[in-house]
Protein backbone atom coordinates (compact mmCIF):
# COMPACT_ATOMS: atom_id res chain seq x y z
CA UNK A 1 0.00 0.00 0.00
CA UNK A 2 2.88 2.60 0.59
CA UNK A 3 3.70 2.24 -3.01
CA UNK A 4 0.29 2.60 -3.99
CA UNK A 5 0.31 6.27 -2.33
CA UNK A 6 3.76 7.03 -3.44
CA UNK A 7 2.74 6.84 -6.93
CA UNK A 8 -0.40 7.85 -7.20
CA UNK A 9 -0.99 11.98 -8.32
CA UNK A 10 -3.58 13.52 -6.37
CA UNK A 11 -5.76 16.24 -8.25
CA UNK A 12 -6.96 19.33 -6.80
CA UNK A 13 -10.67 19.12 -7.39
CA UNK A 14 -10.70 15.61 -4.99
CA UNK A 15 -10.01 14.29 -1.86
CA UNK A 16 -6.49 12.49 -2.71
CA UNK A 17 -6.22 9.10 -2.56
CA UNK A 18 -3.75 9.23 -0.09
CA UNK A 19 -6.25 11.40 2.41
CA UNK A 20 -8.82 9.02 1.83
CA UNK A 21 -6.54 5.83 2.94
CA UNK A 22 -4.99 7.46 5.85
CA UNK A 23 -8.80 8.37 7.07
CA UNK A 24 -10.05 4.80 6.03
CA UNK A 25 -7.47 3.22 8.62
CA UNK A 26 -8.26 5.47 11.28
CA UNK A 27 -12.28 5.17 11.07
CA UNK A 28 -11.09 1.61 10.87
CA UNK A 29 -9.19 1.70 14.33
CA UNK A 30 -12.02 4.04 16.02
CA UNK A 31 -14.98 1.24 15.05
CA UNK A 32 -12.74 -1.25 16.04
CA UNK A 33 -10.65 -0.26 19.47
CA UNK A 34 -13.10 2.88 20.54
CA UNK A 35 -9.18 4.32 20.21
CA UNK A 36 -7.70 6.96 18.04
CA UNK A 37 -4.65 5.32 16.11
CA UNK A 38 -1.45 6.51 15.61
CA UNK A 39 -2.70 9.82 17.27
CA UNK A 40 -4.27 11.53 14.05
CA UNK A 41 -5.48 15.20 15.61
CA UNK A 42 -6.85 16.35 11.84
CA UNK A 43 -5.80 16.27 8.32
CA UNK A 44 -5.01 19.44 6.05
CA UNK A 45 -4.63 18.73 2.10
CA UNK A 46 -2.20 16.26 1.92
CA UNK A 47 -0.99 16.66 5.50
CA UNK A 48 -1.86 14.70 8.20
CA UNK A 49 -1.23 16.27 11.98
CA UNK A 50 -0.51 14.07 14.97
CA UNK A 51 -0.65 14.26 18.65
CA UNK A 52 2.74 14.73 18.44
CA UNK A 53 2.78 17.58 15.95
CA UNK A 54 1.35 19.41 18.82
CA UNK A 55 3.16 18.09 21.72
CA UNK A 56 6.36 19.75 19.44
CA UNK A 57 4.99 22.83 19.30
CA UNK A 58 4.27 23.29 22.61
CA UNK A 59 7.95 22.28 23.46
CA UNK A 60 9.19 24.48 21.10
CA UNK A 61 7.16 27.41 22.51
CA UNK A 62 8.21 26.57 25.79
CA UNK A 63 12.14 26.21 24.39
CA UNK A 64 11.18 30.51 23.67
CA UNK A 65 10.71 30.60 27.22
CA UNK A 66 6.46 31.30 26.02
CA UNK A 67 4.29 30.85 28.98
CA UNK A 68 2.84 27.40 27.87
CA UNK A 69 -0.17 27.02 30.42
CA UNK A 70 -1.88 29.36 28.36
CA UNK A 71 -1.76 27.48 25.44
CA UNK A 72 -4.85 24.67 24.87
CA UNK A 73 -4.35 22.05 22.75
CA UNK A 74 -7.00 23.27 20.34
CA UNK A 75 -5.10 26.69 20.49
CA UNK A 76 -1.94 24.41 19.33
CA UNK A 77 -4.11 22.57 16.71
CA UNK A 78 -5.35 25.56 15.42
CA UNK A 79 -1.85 26.98 14.27
CA UNK A 80 -0.67 23.74 12.84
CA UNK A 81 -3.44 23.74 10.83
CA UNK A 82 -2.71 27.46 9.28
CA UNK A 83 0.69 26.34 8.77
CA UNK A 84 -0.03 23.21 6.93
CA UNK A 85 -2.86 25.33 4.95
CA UNK A 86 -0.23 27.41 4.09
CA UNK A 87 2.32 25.06 2.77
CA UNK A 88 -0.15 22.87 1.02
CA UNK A 89 -1.17 26.44 -1.17
CA UNK A 90 2.35 27.00 -1.64
CA UNK A 91 2.53 23.56 -3.45
CA UNK A 92 -0.67 24.36 -5.36
CA UNK A 93 0.93 27.92 -6.51
CA UNK A 94 4.51 25.95 -7.18
CA UNK A 95 6.35 28.15 -5.10
CA UNK A 96 10.15 26.48 -3.94
CA UNK A 97 12.72 27.11 -1.57
CA UNK A 98 16.21 25.74 -2.45
CA UNK A 99 18.07 22.78 -0.87
CA UNK A 100 21.05 25.84 0.05
CA UNK A 101 18.59 27.80 1.82
CA UNK A 102 17.09 24.97 3.70
CA UNK A 103 20.65 23.46 4.63
CA UNK A 104 21.30 27.42 6.10
CA UNK A 105 18.64 27.51 7.95
CA UNK A 106 18.76 24.06 9.57
CA UNK A 107 22.60 24.78 10.48
CA UNK A 108 21.08 28.20 12.22
CA UNK A 109 18.49 26.30 13.84
CA UNK A 110 20.95 24.12 15.39
CA UNK A 111 23.14 26.63 17.14
CA UNK A 112 20.40 27.71 18.34
CA UNK A 113 18.87 25.12 19.89
CA UNK A 114 22.25 24.00 21.08
CA UNK A 115 22.15 27.13 22.95
CA UNK A 116 18.85 26.99 24.68
CA UNK A 117 19.34 23.73 25.53
CA UNK A 118 23.07 24.29 26.68
CA UNK A 119 24.51 21.13 24.75
CA UNK A 120 23.98 18.73 21.45
CA UNK A 121 22.40 16.05 23.30
CA UNK A 122 19.83 18.33 24.67
CA UNK A 123 19.23 18.96 21.38
CA UNK A 124 19.02 15.43 20.06
CA UNK A 125 17.01 14.72 23.40
CA UNK A 126 14.31 17.02 22.46
CA UNK A 127 13.91 15.79 19.35
CA UNK A 128 14.37 12.04 19.99
CA UNK A 129 17.27 12.08 17.35
CA UNK A 130 20.45 9.83 17.74
CA UNK A 131 23.15 12.07 16.42
CA UNK A 132 23.61 15.51 14.46
CA UNK A 133 23.37 14.08 11.01
CA UNK A 134 19.41 13.05 11.75
CA UNK A 135 18.87 15.95 13.52
CA UNK A 136 19.84 17.85 10.74
CA UNK A 137 17.82 15.88 8.15
CA UNK A 138 14.53 16.32 10.87
CA UNK A 139 15.54 20.13 10.75
CA UNK A 140 15.03 19.89 6.66
CA UNK A 141 11.81 18.87 6.14
CA UNK A 142 10.44 20.65 9.19
CA UNK A 143 12.06 24.29 7.93
CA UNK A 144 11.28 23.81 4.31
CA UNK A 145 7.56 23.69 5.33
CA UNK A 146 7.66 26.53 7.73
CA UNK A 147 9.75 28.63 4.86
CA UNK A 148 6.93 27.68 2.06
CA UNK A 149 4.96 28.67 4.71
CA UNK A 150 6.37 32.01 5.39
CA UNK A 151 6.58 32.30 0.91
CA UNK A 152 2.89 31.82 1.11
CA UNK A 153 1.92 34.29 3.77
CA UNK A 154 4.48 37.19 1.26
CA UNK A 155 2.57 35.93 -1.17
CA UNK A 156 -0.68 36.76 0.58
CA UNK A 157 0.16 40.47 1.45
CA UNK A 158 3.50 41.03 -0.02
CA UNK A 159 1.35 43.55 -2.54
CA UNK A 160 -0.92 45.05 0.50
CA UNK A 161 0.04 49.02 0.84
CA UNK A 162 -1.25 51.27 3.20
CA UNK A 163 -2.19 55.17 2.65
CA UNK A 164 -1.76 58.50 4.97
CA UNK A 165 -4.83 58.57 5.71
CA UNK A 166 -5.40 54.77 6.74
CA UNK A 167 -2.83 55.24 8.66
CA UNK A 168 -5.08 58.17 10.54
CA UNK A 169 -8.28 56.74 10.44
CA UNK A 170 -6.07 53.87 12.42
CA UNK A 171 -4.80 56.01 15.20
CA UNK A 172 -8.03 58.13 15.84
CA UNK A 173 -9.73 54.62 16.30
CA UNK A 174 -7.99 53.67 19.16
CA UNK A 175 -9.22 55.21 22.63
CA UNK A 176 -7.36 57.89 23.55
CA UNK A 177 -7.18 55.50 27.14
CA UNK A 178 -5.70 52.56 25.32
CA UNK A 179 -2.59 54.65 23.27
CA UNK A 180 0.28 52.13 23.38
CA UNK A 181 3.01 53.04 25.35
CA UNK A 182 6.48 53.33 23.55
CA UNK A 183 10.00 52.68 25.03
CA UNK A 184 12.76 54.71 24.74
CA UNK A 185 14.65 54.45 21.70
CA UNK A 186 18.08 55.92 20.53
CA UNK A 187 19.13 56.87 17.13
CA UNK A 188 22.93 55.79 15.91
CA UNK A 189 25.20 56.28 13.69
CA UNK A 190 28.35 54.68 12.25
CA UNK A 191 31.82 55.11 11.00
CA UNK A 192 34.12 52.17 10.61
CA UNK A 193 37.49 52.50 8.74
CA UNK A 194 38.62 49.43 7.42
CA UNK A 195 42.79 48.47 6.84
CA UNK A 196 43.45 47.49 3.13
CA UNK A 197 45.78 44.83 2.47
CA UNK A 198 49.04 45.62 0.48
CA UNK A 199 49.09 45.07 -3.45
CA UNK A 200 51.57 41.93 -2.64
CA UNK A 201 49.20 40.06 -0.13
CA UNK A 202 46.05 40.59 -3.09
CA UNK A 203 48.80 39.51 -5.48
CA UNK A 204 49.47 36.32 -3.38
CA UNK A 205 45.87 35.30 -3.33
CA UNK A 206 45.10 35.74 -6.80
CA UNK A 207 48.75 34.20 -7.60
CA UNK A 208 47.67 31.00 -4.96
CA UNK A 209 43.81 31.03 -6.61
CA UNK A 210 45.01 30.59 -10.39
CA UNK A 211 47.57 27.71 -9.48
CA UNK A 212 44.30 26.18 -7.68
CA UNK A 213 42.87 26.75 -11.10
CA UNK A 214 45.52 25.04 -13.14
CA UNK A 215 46.09 21.57 -10.79
CA UNK A 216 41.86 21.11 -10.84
CA UNK A 217 42.44 21.70 -15.03
CA UNK A 218 45.21 19.27 -14.70
CA UNK A 219 43.48 16.19 -12.71
CA UNK A 220 43.19 17.52 -9.10
CA UNK A 221 39.68 17.16 -7.22
CA UNK A 222 38.13 20.63 -6.28
CA UNK A 223 36.70 19.60 -3.40
CA UNK A 224 39.87 19.22 -1.42
CA UNK A 225 41.82 22.06 -2.45
CA UNK A 226 38.57 23.57 -0.89
CA UNK A 227 38.47 21.86 2.17
CA UNK A 228 42.82 22.02 2.56
CA UNK A 229 42.93 26.07 1.23
CA UNK A 230 39.47 27.99 1.69
CA UNK A 231 38.88 30.34 4.56
CA UNK A 232 35.15 30.25 3.63
CA UNK A 233 33.75 28.90 7.32
CA UNK A 234 30.27 28.00 6.21
CA UNK A 235 31.38 25.45 3.39
CA UNK A 236 35.47 24.78 3.63
CA UNK A 237 34.64 21.79 5.49
CA UNK A 238 32.11 20.92 3.04
CA UNK A 239 34.78 20.98 0.22
CA UNK A 240 33.08 24.36 -0.72
CA UNK A 241 30.01 23.06 -1.89
CA UNK A 242 26.94 25.01 -2.01
CA UNK A 243 23.28 24.93 -4.23
CA UNK A 244 22.40 28.78 -4.68
CA UNK A 245 19.53 29.95 -7.71
CA UNK A 246 19.03 33.86 -8.38
CA UNK A 247 17.12 34.36 -5.37
CA UNK A 248 19.75 32.81 -3.21
CA UNK A 249 20.96 35.64 -0.50
CA UNK A 250 24.79 35.56 -1.68
CA UNK A 251 26.52 38.72 -2.80
CA UNK A 252 25.55 40.37 -6.46
CA UNK A 253 29.47 39.67 -7.51
CA UNK A 254 28.89 36.18 -6.63
CA UNK A 255 25.73 35.31 -8.63
CA UNK A 256 26.84 37.10 -11.66
CA UNK A 257 30.01 35.23 -11.86
CA UNK A 258 28.28 31.64 -10.90
CA UNK A 259 25.69 32.23 -13.43
CA UNK A 260 28.31 33.37 -16.11
CA UNK A 261 29.84 30.38 -15.85
CA UNK A 262 29.34 26.84 -17.97
CA UNK A 263 28.45 23.17 -16.36
CA UNK A 264 32.44 22.22 -15.34
CA UNK A 265 33.92 25.70 -15.80
CA UNK A 266 35.83 27.20 -13.14
CA UNK A 267 35.97 30.74 -13.11
CA UNK A 268 38.92 33.13 -12.76
CA UNK A 269 40.12 35.05 -9.74
CA UNK A 270 36.98 37.95 -8.32
CA UNK A 271 36.76 39.96 -5.32
CA UNK A 272 34.05 40.00 -3.23
CA UNK A 273 33.59 41.98 0.48
CA UNK A 274 34.99 38.77 1.84
CA UNK A 275 37.94 38.20 -0.53
CA UNK A 276 39.01 36.32 -2.99
CA UNK A 277 37.25 33.61 -5.24
CA UNK A 278 37.36 30.50 -7.67
CA UNK A 279 34.07 29.32 -8.23
CA UNK A 280 33.99 25.69 -10.03
CA UNK A 281 30.10 24.65 -11.24
CA UNK A 282 29.45 21.05 -11.04
CA UNK A 283 25.80 20.89 -12.06
CA UNK A 284 22.92 22.79 -13.75
CA UNK A 285 19.55 22.32 -12.80
CA UNK A 286 17.19 24.45 -14.45
CA UNK A 287 17.81 28.03 -12.52
CA UNK A 288 19.50 26.11 -9.53
CA UNK A 289 23.28 25.56 -9.75
CA UNK A 290 25.40 23.00 -7.41
CA UNK A 291 28.71 24.75 -7.17
CA UNK A 292 31.77 24.83 -5.40
CA UNK A 293 34.44 27.66 -4.32
CA UNK A 294 37.14 28.62 -2.61
CA UNK A 295 37.89 31.61 -1.05
CA UNK A 296 41.70 33.17 -0.29
CA UNK A 297 41.41 36.33 1.68
CA UNK A 298 44.64 38.73 1.78
CA UNK A 299 46.53 39.58 4.93
CA UNK A 300 46.01 42.76 6.39
CA UNK A 301 49.41 44.18 7.40
CA UNK A 302 50.45 45.19 10.94
CA UNK A 303 51.16 48.64 9.02
CA UNK A 304 48.19 48.70 7.36
CA UNK A 305 46.54 48.05 10.43
CA UNK A 306 48.23 50.76 12.29
CA UNK A 307 47.48 53.35 9.25
CA UNK A 308 43.42 52.80 9.83
CA UNK A 309 43.88 53.16 13.47
CA UNK A 310 46.10 56.51 12.97
CA UNK A 311 43.29 57.27 10.67
CA UNK A 312 39.62 57.06 12.44
CA UNK A 313 41.90 58.49 15.80
CA UNK A 314 42.94 61.63 13.68
CA UNK A 315 38.67 61.84 12.05
CA UNK A 316 37.56 61.01 16.33
CA UNK A 317 39.70 64.20 17.23
CA UNK A 318 38.50 66.42 13.99
CA UNK A 319 34.47 65.30 14.98
CA UNK A 320 34.78 65.92 18.58
CA UNK A 321 36.67 69.42 18.04
CA UNK A 322 33.82 70.42 15.93
CA UNK A 323 36.20 70.73 12.71
CA UNK A 324 33.76 68.48 11.28
CA UNK A 325 30.24 66.96 11.52
CA UNK A 326 29.65 62.69 12.23
CA UNK A 327 27.67 62.82 9.00
CA UNK A 328 30.03 64.10 6.81
CA UNK A 329 33.06 62.11 8.15
CA UNK A 330 31.33 59.03 8.02
CA UNK A 331 29.78 60.05 4.08
CA UNK A 332 33.45 60.99 2.94
CA UNK A 333 35.41 57.85 4.53
CA UNK A 334 33.40 55.15 6.12
CA UNK A 335 33.95 52.01 4.99
CA UNK A 336 30.83 50.71 6.29
CA UNK A 337 28.30 50.54 2.74
CA UNK A 338 25.18 49.88 4.58
CA UNK A 339 25.65 53.05 6.46
CA UNK A 340 27.50 55.37 4.98
CA UNK A 341 25.71 57.13 2.31
CA UNK A 342 23.24 57.50 5.05
CA UNK A 343 25.66 59.95 7.38
CA UNK A 344 26.35 56.42 9.49
CA UNK A 345 22.88 55.90 10.55
CA UNK A 346 21.93 52.30 11.33
CA UNK A 347 19.21 50.67 10.78
CA UNK A 348 16.87 48.43 12.49
CA UNK A 349 16.59 45.21 10.89
CA UNK A 350 13.46 44.11 12.90
CA UNK A 351 12.20 46.85 11.95
CA UNK A 352 13.49 49.27 9.00
CA UNK A 353 13.34 52.15 11.61
CA UNK A 354 16.54 54.29 12.26
CA UNK A 355 15.23 54.40 16.47
CA UNK A 356 16.37 51.31 17.98
CA UNK A 357 14.04 50.20 21.07
CA UNK A 358 16.14 50.44 24.00
CA UNK A 359 15.21 47.04 25.65
CA UNK A 360 15.07 44.91 22.20
CA UNK A 361 18.57 46.05 21.04
CA UNK A 362 21.35 43.96 20.38
CA UNK A 363 23.52 43.69 23.88
CA UNK A 364 26.60 44.18 22.01
CA UNK A 365 25.29 47.01 19.91
CA UNK A 366 23.66 48.37 23.60
CA UNK A 367 27.08 48.34 24.78
CA UNK A 368 29.16 49.91 21.92
CA UNK A 369 26.38 53.05 23.50
CA UNK A 370 25.36 52.54 26.48
CA UNK A 371 26.17 56.13 28.59
CA UNK A 372 26.84 58.40 25.33
CA UNK A 373 24.50 61.42 25.62
CA UNK A 374 22.84 62.56 22.68
CA UNK A 375 25.25 64.15 20.51
CA UNK A 376 28.16 62.43 22.14
CA UNK A 377 30.91 60.13 19.92
CA UNK A 378 32.89 56.95 21.22
CA UNK A 379 35.95 56.38 21.55
CA UNK A 380 37.56 54.38 18.20
CA UNK A 381 37.44 50.65 18.81
CA UNK A 382 38.84 47.74 16.74
CA UNK A 383 36.45 45.01 16.09
CA UNK A 384 36.20 42.43 13.19
CA UNK A 385 33.10 42.28 10.89
CA UNK A 386 30.75 40.14 10.08
CA UNK A 387 32.97 39.22 6.82
CA UNK A 388 35.59 38.21 9.35
CA UNK A 389 37.76 41.44 8.34
CA UNK A 390 39.62 43.33 11.12
CA UNK A 391 38.35 47.21 11.15
CA UNK A 392 38.20 50.26 13.65
CA UNK A 393 34.56 51.76 14.57
CA UNK A 394 33.23 54.52 16.37
CA UNK A 395 29.69 55.35 17.11
CA UNK A 396 27.43 58.52 17.56
CA UNK A 397 24.16 58.98 19.50
CA UNK A 398 22.26 61.26 17.15
CA UNK A 399 19.20 61.47 19.20
CA UNK A 400 17.38 59.61 22.16
CA UNK A 401 13.88 59.58 22.95
CA UNK A 402 12.19 58.89 26.34
CA UNK A 403 9.48 56.34 26.88
CA UNK A 404 6.21 57.91 26.21
CA UNK A 405 2.32 57.58 25.02
CA UNK A 406 1.93 56.95 21.07
CA UNK A 407 1.57 60.24 19.34
CA UNK A 408 0.63 60.46 15.54
CA UNK A 409 3.82 62.51 14.32
CA UNK A 410 6.44 61.58 16.47
CA UNK A 411 5.62 57.57 16.13
CA UNK A 412 4.04 57.83 12.71
CA UNK A 413 6.50 55.00 11.55
CA UNK A 414 5.68 52.45 13.95
CA UNK A 415 1.47 53.70 13.90
CA UNK A 416 1.89 53.05 10.43
CA UNK A 417 3.58 49.58 10.84
CA UNK A 418 0.48 48.56 13.27
CA UNK A 419 -2.18 49.77 10.66
CA UNK A 420 -0.25 48.17 7.69
CA UNK A 421 -0.31 44.91 10.06
CA UNK A 422 -3.80 45.21 10.83
CA UNK A 423 -4.89 45.65 7.38
CA UNK A 424 -2.33 42.58 6.16
CA UNK A 425 -4.25 40.51 9.21
CA UNK A 426 -7.66 41.15 7.72
CA UNK A 427 -6.65 40.14 3.99
CA UNK A 428 -5.16 36.71 5.49
CA UNK A 429 -8.39 35.90 7.48
CA UNK A 430 -9.74 36.80 4.25
CA UNK A 431 -7.75 34.15 2.27
CA UNK A 432 -7.88 31.80 5.32
CA UNK A 433 -11.52 31.45 5.03
CA UNK A 434 -11.80 31.23 0.73
CA UNK A 435 -8.66 28.84 0.99
CA UNK A 436 -9.90 26.43 3.84
CA UNK A 437 -13.77 26.22 1.99
CA UNK A 438 -12.12 24.52 -1.05
CA UNK A 439 -9.56 22.30 1.03
CA UNK A 440 -10.01 19.06 1.94
CA UNK A 441 -10.09 19.57 5.62
CA UNK A 442 -10.93 16.50 8.39
CA UNK A 443 -10.54 17.08 12.59
CA UNK A 444 -10.91 14.13 14.19
CA UNK A 445 -13.41 13.71 17.12
CA UNK A 446 -10.97 14.36 19.80
CA UNK A 447 -10.72 17.94 18.79
CA UNK A 448 -14.28 18.94 17.33
CA UNK A 449 -15.24 20.43 20.54
CA UNK A 450 -12.65 23.08 19.80
CA UNK A 451 -13.62 26.89 19.46
CA UNK A 452 -11.28 27.94 16.49
CA UNK A 453 -10.59 30.62 15.47
CA UNK A 454 -10.69 29.83 11.83
CA UNK A 455 -13.93 27.26 10.71
CA UNK A 456 -11.81 24.24 10.05
CA UNK A 457 -15.09 22.13 11.17
CA UNK A 458 -16.90 21.51 8.16
CA UNK A 459 -20.79 20.57 8.23
CA UNK A 460 -20.19 17.86 5.73
CA UNK A 461 -17.44 15.91 7.96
Amino acid sequence: MQLLIKNLKPTNSMKTITTIILLAIYSLGIAQDKTKIDGVAAVVGESVILDSDIARMKQEFAMKKVDVSLLTDCMLLGKVMEDKLYVHQAIQDSLEVSDEEVRQKAKQQISYIKEQTGSLEEALKFYGMENEVQLQEELKTLLKDQMLASKMQQKIVGDIEITPEEVRQFFNAIPKDSLPEFDATVSIAKLVIQPKAPKEEVDKVIQKLKEIKAEVIAGADFKIKAILYSQDPGSANNGGFYTMNRKTPFVKEFKDVAFSLEEGEISEPFETDFGWHIIKIDKIKGQELELRHILLIPKVTDATLQEAKTKIEGLYEKITSGKVSFDAAAREFSDDKDSKHNGGLLIDPSTGDSEFEITQMNPALYKKIVGLKEGEVSKPEFSIDQTNKKQFEMYSVIKKTPAHKASFTKDYVKIKAFALQEKQGREVKKWMAETIEKTYVKVTDDYRDCKFESKWIKENN
